[in-house]
């Protein structure tokens, strides 16, 4: 990572480790052998494999037989989403209107083509989920429900556990994106109610381009891709360098309760220090979402009415790497969808910030953001105030 600049886009991706790096190339260099191959060198990338599956089985907290190794969370997503239609005879799906907008295409998709019946989870205000329509949503009709774990642009925690007795309570089944809490916060399959959950390697240290989607033991469900790889339920030779990475990154997270305590303490404390110096030094700044329970590391936020394009060219110039929201969808021409769910009006919308914070980000850091950033954009402020004639903004967490 280029030390000049300060990266806050972790929710984008996050920088790989040495270890993974490590592990990647001891996948390229000993073990590129088929892992499916009867050979010696295949039995060799077979048993690292097997070891690698239950690394990633002890960090998730699942058997080693429920783990799927998949290109990342999208397709994750999808095998959960597709495998759904139909299953034990039932066609309805629902999902939150946070959900990532890969997979509120691919649902709209499958709505139209193989009619299929789709129900949307409303937001309050503060960004959690509406467990009142909810209530009203998930029906006996209804295959599967699929809720994020942690939203990605406000960081804001889902009621996951209160999702699954919900969903169960109708013979559903539930689906967790957990990409984003995954490296941030604690979690535990087996204690989470989730029947699927799905996560990307690069959202915690690890290498693009490999994910798991864990399939709990006994549901039959339906591949995306064809073959006899991950016990039929996901073909393809398997991407064993990707794998080692992955499992490299999750050693770190089998970490005691005190180790996780300190971890999320650490980035509470950078992340409040970075939004209450921003407020305190730019009036009309307000996070959205900030009244609600977060994940430590994320901040997503507007700086009075100024366009996020603009205040991303002054980060930019300034060396300081955040974003608009979701890397994937973060265009700036629309307003996040997440936060048009949560009410806040377009114009506001179109001014919203992400910083994501790392365990690689410092507090002389932050305190370089909060020294260099107000004076950026406190003239801009006050020009874009006086031109609309707005009044004096309040500033806060609550948005």
């Amino acid at each position: 990572m280029n030390t000049d600049r300060i990266y806050l886009d972790n929710n984008a991706t996050t920088a790989p480790t040495a270890d993974v790096m490590g592990a990647v190339a001891q996948g390229m260099v000993r073990h590129w052998a088929n892992p499916s191959s009867t050979h010696a060198m295949g039995q060799e990338a077979r048993q690292a494999l097997t070891q690698a599956r239950s690394q990633v089985a002890r960090m998730l907290g699942c058997k080693p037989a429920e783990v799927v190794f998949t290109s990342g969370a999208t397709e994750s997503n999808h095998i959960a989403l597709r495998g759904a239609v139909g299953f034990n005879g039932r066609h309805g799906l629902v999902l939150s209107a946070a959900e990532h907008a890969g997979m509120q295409k691919l649902a709209r998709h499958l709505a139209q083509r193989q009619q299929v019946d789709l129900g949307w989870i409303g937001l309050t205000p503060q960004g959690t989920l509406d467990m009142a329509q909810a209530r009203e949503l998930v029906t006996p009709h209804v295959a599967l429900v699929s809720v994020m774990a942690a939203n990605h642009e406000t960081g804001v925690l889902m009621p996951i556990g209160e999702m699954a007795r919900l969903a169960h309570a109708q013979g559903a089944m539930l689906h967790v994106d957990a990409t984003q809490l995954i490296g941030k916060l604690p979690f535990d399959f087996d204690q989470s109610g989730a029947d699927l959950v799905s996560l990307s390697a690069h959202k915690f240290n690890g290498p693009k381009g490999i994910g798991v989607l864990i399939v709990r033991q006994g549901l039959n469900w339906p591949p995306l891709y064809q073959g006899s790889q991950e016990r039929a339920r996901r073909g393809g030779t398997e991407n064993l360098p990707g794998i080692l990475g992955l499992a490299a990154a999750t050693e770190r997270l089998t970490m005691a309760p005190q180790a996780w305590f300190h971890h999320m303490a650490s980035q509470t404390r950078l992340r409040d220090q970075l939004e209450r110096g921003l407020i305190s030094r730019l009036p009309g700044t307000v996070v959205f979402g900030g009244e609600a329970a977060r994940l430590p590391n994320t901040s997503y936020l507007r700086f009075g009415h100024l366009h996020a394009d603009v205040v991303l060219q002054r980060l930019e110039r300034l060396g300081i790497m955040a974003s608009s929201g979701a890397a994937c969808s973060a265009s700036g021409n629309e307003p996040s969808f997440v936060l048009s769910a949560m009410g806040v009006p377009r114009e506001e919308a179109l001014c919203a910030i992400r910083f994501s914070l790392s365990t690689q980000t410092t507090s002389e850091q932050i305190q370089m953001v909060l020294d260099r950033l107000p004076a950026e954009l406190a003239p801009l402020m006050a020009e874009h105030a006086a031109a609309a004639g707005h009044p004096a903004f309040p500033s806060g967490a609550f948005a």
